[in-house]
């Protein structure tokens, strides 16, 4: 086999056309996946759990239903990782943390057995902040940015976005409650598809925040999380929040990308107002970019969002609050300092101020909802500022809330909205530091989001970009 890049660095979608057509075996790309990860593993701590015995029989069982002729899934014999906030029998789910999620030994999420029958390997349960929350558990060694081992590797789906950007699987499963799956994406120089509210499934999923939580794919190019999406998608009977809807092909999307008359809307104030430099210049290249693709760019005016976010921040934690009821503050000697204060504010914030949130994330939905009817999507950024670094970001997450929140600022507003999200990498700082921004479409608009990210992805190149490892 000829391999433009290693094989570690290859598509998802290339290494599963691979194998479907027999030139490589789901065997070997499994056991040099599982040789990546020992060697990188010991320094990089992507994974709470890697299922090195059970994927070798995996993979053997994969070549053998190939051998006999059997219909392969799209995902047929590639190996992913999934977020351990994803029940999956036979592993343990901790969520990042010691308290117990109440799990069974043979439970197994809907987008775990979705993955499985779409034909991927999952070769392990990535690492993630203590309750998918702000920070890791002072006793588990955080996931390293293989960009930058300085820099923040995002939250909270942090071993999600390693195991992807250093080769270690070939796309992972995040989930988003204020950023969880863009954040990652962003500091690691991946793609992360949030998809509108209901989506996928939250069957065997712990929940952190029921009404904000959102489960998408992280992967290093867009066609491989439209793949990924179309395999997860869809109704499910054991989750009545699943939307009774089936998904749009998005990989086809992916495949036909362009940006040729779509028009996407750009408040300067919103995109541009309190961000870093190096964010804005990024951003403003990245529309340079797309308008010379044949994209129109429309001057919108967001809704004030920033008045918000405190109230958003602590609907978060009584909705984490509820969560936990099982095991807070009954087990509190399970959890952190740091996370017992972020549940202690969901137990003390007045109902009224939930119910004032709540009130708002309508009023919001029916503005942005007016807003798509002028426009396709949306640009803003995903961060206002670089991906900090390890000692900036710590300050930061044991500061208030009211320092909190600015991180959230481009994040959380559309969990409230429950509209989908694509994170695309832009332009890198001149240290080589990853960026990147969104493209924010109206509910149901995965498959539009696809297509104009693979376009862009067309024009830069940047899944052909990764660490040096």
């Amino acid at each position: 086999m000829i391999a433009e890049r290693p094989l570690h660095y290859r598509s998802l979608a290339s290494v599963a056309k691979a194998i479907a057509a027999g030139e490589i075996s789901a065997e070997e790309v499994t056991r040099h996946t599982l040789a990546r990860i020992a060697a990188l593993e010991p320094r990089l701590h992507a994974f709470a759990e890697v299922r090195s015995e059970a994927v070798r029989d995996e993979a053997k069982a994969a070549d053998a239903k190939r051998a006999r002729g059997e219909t392969l899934g799209p995902l047929h014999g590639v190996p992913v990782a999934v977020k351990d906030l994803c029940a999956m029998a036979g592993t343990k789910t901790r969520a990042g943390g010691f308290f117990d999620t109440g799990f069974k030994s043979n439970d197994t999420a809907t987008v775990v057995r979705r993955l499985q029958d779409a034909g991927a390997i999952v070769v392990g349960k990535a690492q993630l902040t203590e309750g998918a929350w702000g920070t890791h558990h002072p006793d588990i060694a955080p996931p390293v940015n293989p960009w930058a081992p300085d820099r923040w590797s995002g939250a909270s789906s942090s071993g999600s976005g390693v195991s992807v950007a250093a080769g270690l699987a070939y796309g992972a499963i995040g989930t988003d409650t204020a950023g969880s799956i863009r954040f990652p994406s962003t500091a690691n120089r991946l793609v992360g598809l949030k998809p509108s509210w209901g989506r996928v499934s939250r069957h065997c999923v712990f929940r952190l925040s029921d009404t904000l939580d959102h489960v998408g794919p992280i992967t290093r190019g867009v066609r491989d999380a439209a793949l990924m999406f179309d395999a997860i998608a869809g109704p499910d009977p054991l989750d009545a929040t699943a939307l009774d809807a089936p998904a749009p092909n998005c990989a086809e999307a992916a495949r036909n990308g362009s940006l040729r008359g779509v028009r996407i809307g750009l408040d300067a104030r919103y995109a541009f107002d309190g961000v870093e430099p190096s964010i804005a210049d990024a951003l403003k290249s990245a529309v340079v970019s797309m308008q010379a693709a044949g994209a129109e760019i429309v001057e919108v005016r967001m809704p004030n969002v920033r008045d918000h976010l405190l109230r958003l921040y602590a609907s978060a934690a009584v909705e984490a609050a509820i969560s936990h009821a099982a095991t807070y503050p009954s087990q509190a000697e399970s959890y952190s300092e740091g996370y017992r204060g972020f549940l202690e504010l969901g137990h003390k914030t007045p109902a009224m101020d939930y119910a004032e949130v709540a009130i708002w994330r309508r009023e919001f939905r029916g503005h942005l909802a007016r807003m798509f009817k002028t426009v396709d999507m949306l640009i803003a950024p995903a961060m206002p500022i670089e991906p900090p670094t390890l000692d900036m970001f710590n300050a930061v997450a044991n500061a208030p809330p009211e320092a909190v929140v600015a991180l959230m600022a481009y994040t959380i507003p559309f969990n409230a909205a429950g509209i989908p999200s694509l994170t695309l990498p832009m332009a890198k700082t001149e240290d080589g530091v990853p960026l990147g921004f969104q493209l924010i479409g109206p509910d149901l608009s995965e498959a539009a989001l696809c297509k104009a990210g693979a376009a862009f992805e067309e024009i830069t190149g940047f899944s052909a970009d990764h660490p040096p490892l």
